[in-house]
């Protein structure tokens, strides 16, 4: 109820308040690109120019570009995590640098040269550190998310002098990280909640060069895939103490393994219900796991070899792309028949997919025809496609409430 009394020091301070904030945004907004005067971040994303060194931001209601950032060199193997609040994204280029670019202002807002050469990061569960693993030298380092100061540097020792590539990090609950050190063998969960004492808890001989790992959307179960032999390790958070188990141990056993093109990707998004869906190293075929008993269920024959294997957000339908020479073609499988349900061939070189956050719609990268198509996933229609430069990964901010992304 109304006290007819009115305020109008605060009143005034809120709307200088309001018009310097719409002055900021106005003033650092891509020059010929339509200008929204006030919107949230969470109906945004980023899409790598891997070829540019840039970024698009797009709108996914819109489906248009708003925007793009450059200067973020190399970004032939970019991925982005994104603040608490959607509003910066942190993107990781091979070249070892991690740039923070505010997405409502659409500005490269800092950048840090920590490594020689890096594949992916992480940001904590609290949103305060920001966590990048590093080929060259191999190592994690943890960062100040809002300064991007260095707060800790942990080199991947294997214990016999030799510093490791790191790959597999994702964030877990209790300001935690995980990792997989492919050149020793090892998983590493890493308790950064007092970063001046980092603590780091090593699972050694869990199988020969761990490639990726996911952690399945409950934070309990850490699964690095292994390159070097047929199988998988898991690593059990809620045990106690946690321990290292082999699952789908010789799943191509009898088989003769195809040469890999390109490494399969492991991500939380493989999970739908109580079953995961993962990439059959070597073969053309997508298992299908019982996430209660780990224990393999099936086998869904695929195109070629799979490379990323995502699960709509409901569970319903899987999309798989793949690697050379089958990369212009997704497939979709139907979860409850788990039958292929449509081919479909989006343009060549098709990178990266990503829903939108109810998967109403599925965004597909073709780097080599320059372009973005948005596909209806009940209709299986396409909706629309952008044009941007040799586009591969699409990151949408909606990754910010689900754990490992």
């Amino acid at each position: 109820m109304s006290t007819g009394i009115h305020h109008p020091l605060s009143r005034r301070a809120a709307l200088m308040t309001l018009g310097a904030l719409s002055g900021l945004l106005a003033g650092c907004a891509t020059p010929g690109i339509e200008a929204l005067p006030w919107q949230g971040s969470a109906d945004l994303g980023v899409i790598i120019e891997r070829a540019s060194g840039r970024v698009a931001i797009v709108n996914t209601t819109r489906m248009l570009v708003m925007g793009q950032v450059d200067g973020l060199g190399d970004l032939s193997h970019a991925s982005v995590v994104f603040s608490r609040d959607g509003r910066y994204a942190y993107v990781f280029g091979r070249d070892g640098a991690m740039s923070k670019v505010d997405i409502l202002q659409r500005c490269l807002v800092g950048r840090v040269q920590q490594a020689g050469n890096s594949i992916g990061g992480a940001i904590s569960a609290d949103g305060r550190y920001v966590a990048a693993q590093n080929y060259t030298p191999g190592g994690v380092k943890v960062f100040d998310a809002d300064t991007l100061a260095l707060v800790a540097d942990i080199p991947a020792d294997d214990g016999n002098g030799h510093l490791s590539r790191v790959v597999g990090l994702v964030d877990l609950p209790g300001q935690r990280f995980a990792c997989s050190l492919f050149d020793a063998g090892q998983i590493w969960v890493i308790d950064v909640s007092r970063p001046s004492q980092v603590q780091v808890q090593k699972f050694t001989q869990i199988g020969r060069q761990p490639y990726d790992a996911l952690v399945t959307p409950n934070g309990r179960h850490y699964i690095a895939g292994l390159f070097g032999e047929d199988g998988l390790a898991m690593v059990d958070l809620w045990e106690t103490p946690p321990r290292v188990r082999r699952i789908l141990d010789g799943y191509g056993r009898g088989q003769q393994p195809l040469p890999v093109y390109k490494m399969p990707h492991l991500r939380g998004w493989a999970v739908a219900g109580r079953r995961a869906y993962l990439p059959s190293i070597g073969h053309h075929e997508v298992m299908v796991v019982d996430t209660d008993t780990w224990q393999e269920v099936g086998r869904i024959p695929v195109a070629g070899q799979p490379v990323f294997v995502i699960a709509r957000p409901d569970g319903r339908q899987v999309w798989v792309n793949f690697a050379v020479p089958d990369y212009d073609r997704v497939q979709v499988i139907d979860t409850q028949s788990q039958r292929i349900v449509t081919t479909l061939m989006p343009g060549k070189a098709v990178l990266h997919m990503e829903f939108t956050p109810r998967g109403e719609s599925v965004w597909i990268s073709s780097r080599d025809d320059n372009r973005v198509t948005v596909v209806d996933t009940e209709s299986l229609q396409e909706v629309t496609r952008m044009t941007l430069e040799s586009p591969s990964g699409i990151f949408f901010t909606s990754r910010v409430a689900r754990m490992g992304f």
